[in-house]
């Protein structure tokens, strides 16, 4: 079966997003080396416009829109970091935007988004509400373009663009072979990064990282196909909380990922503690998690060095607080 995506739309991708995405660095540090017994070089996308790598998934999609599409306005459903990429790209393009998002999703990410122009529209996960459901409705209603968040071809092609600059930066450093720990929910950035990886660092593999309790990529990946997760909420990592993996994302993650990798809320907010403390940067929860594997999970992890997607920063500052003031002495 083909592929919904390939590297040819991946580079497409990062024609658009040239001169309106940043390139984040690689970040390294000697302390994080000794935590967890190698390398680690950690890609900040907590830097990225918006404060995840969606914005790059969502200018992609975004500005490949016909004209006529695109002026019509556009919707999405998130639980606040793709939320604030397409409200983004909607408002640098001059578009309506309208964002379905859970209640109880960071006031942070919700306030973020309305600031950026965006209506958004407020569901109730935690009842069974369906943001698919409330998405495709308002679509059909207004006119407007459903932007999804990670099983959507376009999106996935820009998340893809960080492997093609991890590609390049690795080789930079040194590094060819080895594991890429990607934080994941629907497998949007994962299956992005294992493309761009197969066919420019093929010596790289990519490794899905999750919350436990809500690991249904690795169940997925272990079982070989589609696993559920019984709950939708009741994590810290809000941010890659998803029901399942994609119906397009799956396939490419079952062809090239090594095996799922998950970690306690617990070693996020330890991961937060050390990136703050050893590189200055913000991460939210669920942006940890891929650091806090590669930390304290080293024997789970393959190669001398280990690349490690920091995926985003929006986070409130009770939770950062909460974070500091429990592991910031430690980590």
């Amino acid at each position: 079966m083909t592929e919904a995506v390939n590297i040819e739309m991946i580079e497409a991708a990062a024609e658009r997003l040239a001169g309106n995405a940043r390139r984040t660095p690689l970040l390294s540090s000697p302390f994080l080396d000794e935590i967890a017994g190698r390398r680690v070089l950690v890609k900040p996308e907590c830097l990225q416009h918006t404060g995840s790598f969606k914005f790059r998934g969502a200018w992609s999609a975004v500005s490949a829109l016909p004209e006529d599409r695109r002026a019509r306005g556009v919707i999405a459903f998130s639980t606040g970091n793709h939320a604030q990429g397409v409200a983004r790209a909607a408002q640098r393009h001059g578009i309506p935007a309208v964002i379905v998002m859970p209640a109880d999703a960071p006031k942070l990410k919700i306030a973020n988004t309305r600031a950026m122009g965006a209506e958004v529209v407020l569901y109730d996960r935690v009842a069974g509400e369906d943001r698919e459901a409330i998405g495709t409705k308002l679509a059909q209603e207004r006119g407007l373009t459903l932007i999804k968040p990670y099983d959507e071809p376009l999106v996935i092609a820009g998340q893809g663009t960080i492997g093609l600059e991890i590609a390049e930066q690795a080789a930079a450093e040194g590094v060819t072979g080895g594991d890429v720990l990607i934080c994941c929910g629907g497998g949007g950035l994962t299956s992005g990064i294992a493309l761009a990886l197969e066919a420019r660092a093929p010596g790289l593999r990519p490794r899905t990282v999750e919350p436990e309790g809500f690991d249904d990529t690795a169940r997925s990946l272990a079982q070989g196909r589609i696993a559920r997760n019984e709950r939708t909420s009741g994590s810290l990592c809000d941010a890659i909380l998803t029901p399942q993996p994609g119906n397009i994302t799956f396939p490419i993650m079952s062809r090239l990922c090594g095996p799922g990798l998950v970690v306690t809320d617990e070693e996020a907010q330890r991961a937060m503690a050390a990136a703050f403390n050893r590189l200055k940067i913000v991460l939210e929860p669920g942006g940890a998690v891929a650091l806090a594997a590669a930390l304290f999970r080293p024997e789970a992890v393959s190669g001398d060095a280990v690349v490690v997607i920091a995926s985003g920063g929006n986070v409130d500052a009770g939770v950062y607080r909460a974070a500091l003031e429990r592991f910031g002495e430690t980590a």
